[in-house]
């Protein structure tokens, strides 16, 4: 338990709850009870021990089983910080680490130039989106002050909260390759004194309490003010005063190319702000991100995914050229090929977390994780192809001349490669559930859908032209077959791809949010990078459909399926590296150092970042 000093201030313990009503509201906000035990239903019994710090006891604070929220009076926020050292120092966190941080919005002119700050930590929320994301389990939603708590040395470091957390509050550290955050400070509140950010708090700005209490001198309690994501994305445990009155358009200082603007309903709306200027660049350095893995692992695992799809189909429904691969000595291989390309995309996946030698904790959380779900179904998929290789493997020629006849398990393969079939369904939809996420509207889309599936197309096409022309030639068989077949899948893939694409953009166009602004630097920062990976996507259709046309095959026509390999390719890295890199969240403002990625950026180019109190760090993550 915290230990209460003799000398506490006043101002430092919370406050009897709605002292002064006749009744207390039962209810919240989001019409969910404000009791926990009875949200919980009568399942989860009061007075638990919460080990905090791992030592027993239940503290004296009689409202611990009511939801608390913090209360931020964005009138009163001087910006001194002091919210934000207080939170280091009580949690011990280091210089690039910090569970709260305050940021601004401003705008206005001479003489009227108005700053608005913002501080902002966890909120708690009634819908946890980083619970229900976590793989490992690693968040639970107390029924104890409905603080949602997260242990450090149960998660593996994927990020993934980071991702869906619209407010930025867990902090994915590169140096322990771990994810924390703020704990609502439940060992003060147990002995009923406020968090430490509040007590800290020179302005009166932040408060907390008992969820829909207003704190003393107080008049509103607002779900959002400028620059705060919508609270429908998680329901978060925060109440806002603002009265002072902002402009119609306020900016952010941080490097985010956002603003706010003022709509018919009275709340501000994210748009684009034009920092990074109009015109097109390449910036192919900047498509490498600490996403590289992910890059690979999408990439590579769709190309299998689409190799094996292809060839056992295809087989099955009489495509005569993947009839022959299914028979021909060049099937083993082909498969232990896709085998592999399958096991590479899981070490590439596990090579991103923090803490790789984790990764078996990645399937903790199937009820709920799209990642588990992901995860569970690559890996059942490595594992039946993998099975459906042995099951073919006494069928194959040079087997039989190595080691003589086994006999045939037809029904053993068929059954693998069925299952294989499921569980990479299962996987590849997963793979495209983990990016619906509503706090990065650039992801949430279907067009992920069709570009996941285009790539897997495309890639699996190739893949099986590459097998199917090499042996060809170098049985002296005809290719044109194998070459068309290659192609068909390509022209698919690329059109289904490229449609996507052309209805993403009219949507990001018009969406008004920070997918607008994701979209606003693809066509800028990125614009010649994009360009060309949109050129490549119709010249691959172009060619692909010359390929299908051609009536004999020929040197030139030979040519060509190596330059539409190319060209499809490139076009699948490009654009695979644009989708991670060009993601913009729906985070809070930054300051014009602290949460800019310019600035950290910047830091890192001159050697700022080697100094620790700067707060910047390498991306070794």
């Amino acid at each position: 338990m915290w230990k209460v000093r003799d000398d506490e201030p006043q101002y430092a313990f919370l406050k009897e709850p709605f002292k002064g009503l006749e009744k207390a509201p039962e209810v919240n906000y989001y019409e969910a009870p404000i009791d926990l035990i009875a949200r919980s239903g009568g399942a989860i019994p009061a007075g638990r021990e919460m080990f905090i710090n791992e030592e027993p006891g239940v503290g004296a604070n009689p409202n611990r089983n009511k939801q608390h929220a913090f209360h931020f009076t964005a009138d009163n926020c001087i910006g001194c910080h002091a919210c934000e050292a207080a939170c280091s120092e009580k949690n011990d966190n280091p210089p690039h680490i910090s569970f709260r941080s305050v940021g601004y919005v401003e705008g206005g002119t001479y003489p009227d130039y108005k700053r608005m700050n913002i501080s902002m930590a966890c909120n708690h929320c009634d819908d946890p989106v980083c619970l229900r994301g976590c793989p490992t389990r690693a968040y639970t939603k107390h029924v104890e002050y409905g603080a949602v708590l997260q242990d450090p040395e149960t998660c593996f470091g994927c990020g993934y909260c980071t991702w869906v957390c619209p407010y930025n509050a867990p902090q994915l550290d590169p140096i322990k390759g771990q994810v924390s955050k703020c704990n609502m400070c439940v060992d003060r509140l147990e002995v009923n004194l406020k968090p430490a950010c509040v007590s800290a708090c020179l302005g009166n700005a932040l408060n907390f309490g008992v969820v829909e209490d207003l704190p003393e001198n107080r008049e509103q309690a607002k779900l959002s003010i400028p620059g705060f994501p919508s609270p429908e994305i998680t329901h978060p445990n925060i109440r806002f005063q603002q009265t002072k009155r902002m402009p119609d358009e306020v900016t952010r200082t941080d490097g985010m190319a956002v603003k706010y603007h003022k709509a018919e309903d009275g709340n501000y709306r994210p748009v684009v702000d034009q920092k990074k200027g109009v015109e097109k660049k390449w910036n192919v350095g900047k498509l490498s991100s600490r996403e590289n893995p992910l890059v690979i692992f999408t990439l590579v695992s769709q190309t299998s995914l689409g190799a094996f799809f292809i060839a056992f189909l295809g087989a099955q429904f009489g495509v005569e050229t993947l009839q022959w691969l299914r028979e021909s000595a060049m099937y083993i291989p082909f498969l232990a090929v896709t085998v592999a390309l399958a096991g590479l995309g899981m070490l590439m996946s596990a090579t991103h977390l923090g803490k790789p030698l984790r990764a078996y904790r990645g399937f903790n959380n199937l009820r709920h994780s799209p990642v588990c779900r992901e995860g569970l179904g690559m890996l059942l998929y490595m594992v039946f192809s993998g099975l459906h290789l042995l099951a073919v493997l006494p069928e194959n020629s040079v087997f039989i001349s190595l080691f003589g006849e086994w006999g045939a398990f037809p029904v053993l393969a068929n059954t693998m490669a069925v299952l294989a079939m499921v569980s990479g369904a299962v996987g590849l939809y997963y793979m495209y559930r983990c990016y619906r996420i509503k706090a990065r509207p650039f992801w949430n889309h279907w067009q992920t859908a069709t570009s996941f599936a285009g790539s897997a197309l495309t890639l699996g096409g190739l893949l099986i032209g590459a097998v199917s022309v090499a042996t060809l030639l170098y049985t002296g068989a005809d290719v044109l077959a194998a070459l068309k077949v290659a192609a068909i899948a390509v022209a698919l893939g690329a059109a289904l791809e490229g449609l996507g694409l052309i209805f993403h953009a009219r949507d990001m166009n018009t969406a008004n949010n920070e997918g607008s602004v994701s979209h606003y630097i693809q066509s800028t920062v990125f614009g010649k990078s994009y360009l060309l990976r949109n050129g490549l996507i119709f010249a691959n259709v172009l060619v692909a459909l010359a390929v299908i046309s051609a009536e004999s095959a020929s040197l030139p026509l030979l040519a060509l399926g190596a330059l539409l390999s190319v060209s499809a390719s490139v076009s699948a890295i490009i654009g695979r590296c644009l989708f991670y890199v060009l993601v913009v969240p729906t985070t809070m403002p930054g300051a014009f150092f602290w949460k800019n990625k310019d600035f950290e950026e910047h830091a890192r180019d001159i050697g700022l970042a080697n100094l620790p109190q700067v707060g910047v760090v390498a991306h070794v993550h």
